[in-house]
This record gives C-alpha cells, sequence and structure tokens, in this order.
C-alpha cells in the first residue's frame, strides 16, 4: 500500500485484471475516502500506461498505474477500526472459502463509507483483514439490514459471482416483521420501483409505474396479534426493495424510519424494537470454482429474537 509521501508505479497482476481503477485504488491507498479517490482520478493524476482514465476504466494484466502522493486532512481520511468494531466483524464471519467469505452484517454498519459515514464495513474489512491482497462486495445490504454479506477475496472469483448473479443463480431470503395482519394470500408483489431525492440530500424510492421492474415473493412465517413475520425473497434486487413492496402492500416494516407509518412505530415501540426488523437469513450462491451450491444461514440475534418473544406474548 502506498504510505502517501512519494508517487507509486504499480504493475497490474493477475489476481486484479478486469478491476475498475477506483477499486483498484481503493485497495492500494490507505484511509483514503472515495470521494477523494473520483476527485484524483478525474484531475488526471493518477495514469494507466501514462494515460488519463476514468474511475470505472478496466485494467489489463501488465498494465502500469500511476498512484500520486496524498497526504490526508484528519477530516477526510478514513478513521482506523476501533477494537470493539475490529472485535465485531472478526466474530461476524459465518464461512469463509478460498476466495470468499460471508458474513452476518451487523445492523447500523453501512457497506461503503461517504456521505458522513467515515468508515464502511468494506474499508474497515481491508484493515482488519490486512491479509487479503484483494476484498470486494458481491452485493449490498442497506445499512440498517443484518444478515448474510458476501465478498470476494480474489479477481475471478468476484467476476463468477457476479455473473452468477446475473444468471439468478443466487437466492437470498430474507426475514421481516411487518405491522398488521400479512394476507396468507398475498404471496407476490410486482410493482415498478423509481429512486428519487427527497428534498433533503436523502435518496427514497416509490411505487412508480415509469420506474424499473421489480418482483418480490412474500410468505407468512408466523403471525402475531399486530404484525406478522414474513419471508421475503428478492426477484430483482432494487434499492429499498422489499421496504418499498410491503408498504406498498399495506404493510411496512417495523422500525422503518423511511417507508413507515405511525401505527408501524407505535407497534415497534411496544415490541421494545429500536431497529429495522429486514435480516438476510439465508444465502445460495455456486462455489465460483467447483460450481457446487453453498447454502448458508445467518441467525437472528438475541435482539430481534427478543422481538419476537414479544410479539408472541402480546395481547
Amino acid at each position: 500500500m502506498t504510505d502517501g509521501r512519494e508517487v507509486q508505479w504499480v504493475e497490474v497482476t493477475e489476481g486484479q485484471v478486469g478491476q475498475r481503477v477506483d477499486n483498484f485504488l481503493m485497495t492500494r491507498i490507505k484511509g483514503a475516502p472515495r470521494a477523494l479517490i473520483y476527485r484524483i482520478v478525474r484531475k488526471g493524476e493518477v495514469r494507466v500506461n501514462k494515460k488519463r482514465v476514468k474511475a470505472d476504466t478496466r485494467l489489463a494484466l501488465g498494465d502500469v498505474v500511476r498512484i500520486p502522493p496524498l497526504k490526508l486532512a484528519p477530516r477526510e481520511a478514513v478513521r482506523e477500526v476501533s477494537d470493539n468494531l475490529r472485535n465485531l466483524l472478526a466474530g461476524s464471519v459465518l464461512l469463509e472459502g478460498r476466495d470468499w467469505m460471508v458474513l452476518n452484517k451487523p445492523s447500523g454498519l453501512a457497506v461503503h463509507g461517504g456521505s458522513g459515514v467515515k468508515i464502511g464495513l468494506i474499508e474497515a474489512l481491508r484493515q482488519v483483514r490486512e491479509d487479503l491482497d484483494f476484498l470486494e462486495l458481491v452485493h449490498r445490504l442497506d445499512r440498517d439490514t443484518s444478515g448474510c454479506l458476501l465478498l470476494a477475496k480474489s479477481r475471478p472469483a468476484l467476476l463468477s459471482l457476479n455473473e452468477s448473479l446475473k444468471r439468478h443463480e443466487m437466492n437470498k431470503q430474507y426475514l421481516a416483521l411487518v405491522a398488521g395482519r400479512w394476507p396468507a394470500r398475498r404471496d407476490f408483489v410486482s410493482a415498478r420501483l423509481d429512486r428519487f431525492d427527497a428534498g433533503n440530500g436523502e435518496r427514497r424510492v416509490r411505487v412508480d409505474s415509469g420506474g424499473k421492474v421489480a418482483r418480490t415473493r412474500f410468505a407468512v412465517r408466523e403471525a402475531f396479534a399486530r404484525a406478522t413475520l414474513i419471508e421475503a425473497e428478492p426477484i430483482t434486487g432494487r434499492t429499498h426493495q422489499i421496504r418499498v413492496h410491503a408498504a406498498h402492500a399495506g404493510h411496512p416494516l417495523l422500525g422503518d424510519d423511511k417507508y413507515g407509518t405511525r401505527e408501524a412505530g407505535r407497534v415497534a415501540a411496544r415490541l421494545g424494537l429500536s431497529r429495522l426488523f429486514l435480516h438476510a437469513a439465508s444465502l445460495t450462491f455456486p462455489e465460483p470454482t467447483s460450481g457446487k451450491p453453498v447454502k448458508i444461514r445467518a441467525p437472528l440475534g438475541e435482539t430481534l429474537d427478543g422481538v419476537l418473544e414479544s410479539a408472541r406474548n402480546a395481547r
């Protein structure tokens, strides 16, 4: 990794072939936020084979990348991983293969830094796992969602797993607690989704006939007095898809401060829920090298288990 004191010339190795310039730089420049990476690329300070490039330029074997000297201001630097976060991440690994790993992502931790978030899961994990030269997210989870998160430890594995996503060979099952009684016959929601600016710089999603196709399967797992535990399987992978589709069906997720209702908020408060009840409970994917299916489950944890017990005892 560059330490920021001098120009670095780095030759692209076989494991980095096809990697985007911005992701390559994120792994090479310790503590650099993504916004700074984009800025130095845009200004032409980063060169590949002595030529200007864009952030999404793909690297080839033998390319030589110029990394400029950088001195990060305290407000720009990604902060060091605290001992608590380091221990949390180390204890969150559910299963690890030669070139992939699956974490039980904690709720409240963004997968990427930026937009006021000094450090995200991927930046923190790169500090924790200094033994790895390559580490990238295969998919994402919302900041407040917990559960199965897949990462690749090599470029070939990332490409293979991305192809599996495109071919719908990866299956994700979520558990969510929603307000009210979800109808047992309501097993499918198909409603186009559109991202929009909420007016305060926050991006949200709404059902819109001009939006992108989005489909989600739902199944009732357990019914309570004022809430229902449902299983959700997103067929498409749109932002906030499960949350918006559930709210569109009239049963918003409990603990959802973006798409919830006052009544849902009251139910959550009665159950002692202080976070979004959305958990990526299981993940199935083909192993990148062998192609054999790998299925992993992530336990709900004490907090969400406790909420369900409160729901069972509610009258």
